[in-house]
């Protein structure tokens, strides 16, 4: 397999480290909330295509199971915590579908750390100890279930997260996820809407409806992005050709993929490697 194409998975847990930024050879994926908060430094990640940076002062927060990879040579400057916690616990605390659909989305939502109201790197740090103990998993899970909804509040006043779901249910919302989950898992393959309600047993028309409602695009457009954000990873991490690429993404042919890449990036396939490679160092 051409080095760079494989996404490792991780299986989800609760956890929480802090510490320098690790080399990370390649791309993984896990099925948790992910919390970033920088310390010091810089965090530059590849999130699924595209290059994002999570500065010192900033959180970010996101879906896990969009591949994502740290970037560039490993510094010991940088102080990074990071916490996982599994979406299964985040799909019960309820939150407004447009938060939640917020997170699902191939990007993360970054804010200021101040925006958590408090001294956000001593809770975190408490979570690493109650993650390990039974009956403190609890008051860790609580502490991040408010944590988690102030920052999206705070994000939300600052962006449009669409707030299209307003009237969803709580059912509707896991049947979002359900189709996200079957989306991500699977736009490699020939995947057509019909394939995709069917994996949240919903009617395919009013699958379309409430995905559109609660994630802010159609199935279709997400599936569109998932693929062109795996050719955008894969034209900056491996030496496979275009129509490799294209393939290997999940379109069905190069004129599909060449007007959807082109489209997203205002560059053809080709070009944007080369412009890419000549700005970026990639690890592994």
């Amino acid at each position: 397999m051409t080095p760079g194409s494989v996404v490792e998975t991780v299986e989800p847990a609760y956890w929480s480290h802090r510490g320098p930024a690790p080399r990370m050879d390649a791309s993984h994926r896990h099925d948790d909330l992910e919390i970033n908060l920088v310390l010091e430094g810089r965090l530059d990640y590849r999130f699924g295509g595209t290059p994002i940076s999570v500065h010192a002062g900033e959180i970010a927060l996101f879906w896990g199971w969009t591949a994502h990879q740290l970037i560039g040579e490993p510094t010991e400057l940088g102080e990074f915590r990071w916490v996982h916690i599994p979406l299964a616990e985040v799909l019960a605390w309820g939150l407004p579908d447009h938060d939640l659909g917020a997170m699902l989305l191939n990007r993360p939502v970054i804010v200021p750390t101040s925006a958590a109201g408090r001294d956000v790197e001593s809770m975190l740090g408490s979570w690493q100890q109650d993650f390990a103990d039974d009956g403190a998993e609890l008051i860790a899970n609580l502490e991040a279930q408010a944590l988690v909804r102030r920052l999206l509040r705070h994000a939300r006043a600052q962006v449009d997260l669409r707030p299209c779901g307003e009237h969803g249910t709580a059912e509707a919302m896991h049947r979002v996820v359900d189709m996200v989950r079957f989306v991500v898992g699977h736009f490699r393959e020939p995947v057509t809407v019909t394939d995709v309600a069917a994996a949240a047993h919903l009617h395919p028309h009013y699958a379309m409806t409430v995905f559109r409602q609660d994630v802010g695009t159609t199935i279709v457009e997400y599936l569109t992005r998932c693929r062109v954000a795996e050719a955008q990873r894969l034209l900056a991490t491996t030496t496979m050709t275009t129509s490799e690429v294209a393939h290997a993404a999940g379109f069905g042919s190069q004129s599909s993929f060449y007007a959807h890449f082109t489209r997203a990036f205002g560059a053809a396939p080709g070009a944007y490697r080369s412009f890419h490679r000549r700005r970026e160092p990639v690890l592994g």
